[in-house]
């Protein structure tokens, strides 16, 4: 384990985060006291919902297993050419008290393969260059209400530092003749930072992780993105996204959640990232884009491992 500070820089961009493992707090310091909205009358939940909105679902009428739902307050829309897009809100499940790491495998599937459905969906529509799936879990993760859901954001601009990272890895990849995300699966499959493998995919915590217990997920094979997994591969991916949801839930830990599919791009590399929200960006980050963390990656995987 890590013993002294050090500057690590990331996998793709020329950006450091700096480690700190001396100034690390206990797992169970930097849970959430929870504070997002508790509504007296949920307005996800099976009775409440308004199904004039439902875009798409798992099940039939008011007996779904999941649901998407037009986002009824969306910053992009395709009738505004200065932010052209969609959005979507999936409702996870129509337990209003359930979160994610409790469902089960079987849910966590239906969730995920319903992300892929409304993907598809939506990069037909016209000029439409990223899509975005994202989860907030808790306040300090921006979550505004306790229904279990996650959401996605089409975009017709691809954000610069996704295209940053698609450069670094073309660069990369001309120059070695083979894929930097593949090399980095290879060398995180093994090691201290291990958290799980299976045939399918590998997760692990980051080399230069920005956040407490930052987790990624990555497909063992190399494909562009989610939309492409197989059922088994989408399996491993429920499998291993359990797993690390769980032992977050048990320390009451908030976290964001993300994966994104740029349209044009048919040579990425399917990465699943888990961000939780324990950690603080204070002056030094703001004032000099070095993020502290102060849980060592190795200790992170360690956490999860357990």
């Amino acid at each position: 384990m890590l013993n002294k500070s050090e500057f690590r820089k990331d996998y793709f961009l020329n950006k450091y985060v700096l480690i700190t493992p001396s100034r690390a707090k206990r797992p169970e310091e930097l849970h959430e006291k929870e504070s997002t909205a508790h509504l007296a009358s949920c307005d996800f939940c099976p009775e409440n919902l308004n199904y004039n909105n439902v875009l798409d679902q798992v099940g039939n009428g008011k007996k779904w297993q999941a649901v998407s739902i037009k986002n009824i307050f969306p910053a992009l829309t395709v009738d505004n050419n200065t932010a052209y897009g969609a959005q979507e809100v999936i409702i996870e499940t129509p337990d209003h008290n359930k979160p994610l790491a409790l469902l089960g495998l079987g849910q966590i599937e239906t969730v995920l393969k319903l992300h892929i459905k409304r993907i598809k969906k939506l990069e037909k529509i016209k000029n439409i260059g990223y899509v975005l799936c994202f989860k907030n879990h808790g306040a300090r993760a921006g979550a505004s209400r306790e229904h279990s859901h996650s959401q996605i954001f089409a975009s017709g601009l691809i954000p610069p530092q996704i295209e940053e990272e698609m450069l670094a890895a073309k660069i990369y990849q001309k120059k070695n003749k083979t894929c930097p995300c593949c090399e980095i699966v290879k060398r995180e499959s093994v090691g201290a930072r291990k958290i799980f493998i299976d045939k399918n995919i590998s997760a692990f915590a980051p080399y230069a992780s920005q956040y407490h217990y930052e987790a990624w997920i990555m497909a063992r094979e190399h494909l562009a993105d989610i939309t492409k997994l197989s059922d088994k591969q989408i399996g491993s991916l429920a499998h291993a996204l359990k797993k690390i949801l769980l032992k977050l839930h048990s320390i009451n830990l908030p976290f964001n959640f993300f994966f994104h599919k740029i349209t044009n791009n048919k040579d990425g590399h399917f990465i699943f990232k888990v961000q939780p929200r324990g950690s603080v960006w204070a002056g030094v980050e703001l004032g000099s884009g070095i993020a502290i963390n102060s849980v060592a990656p190795e200790e992170a995987a360690a956490f999860y491992r357990r």
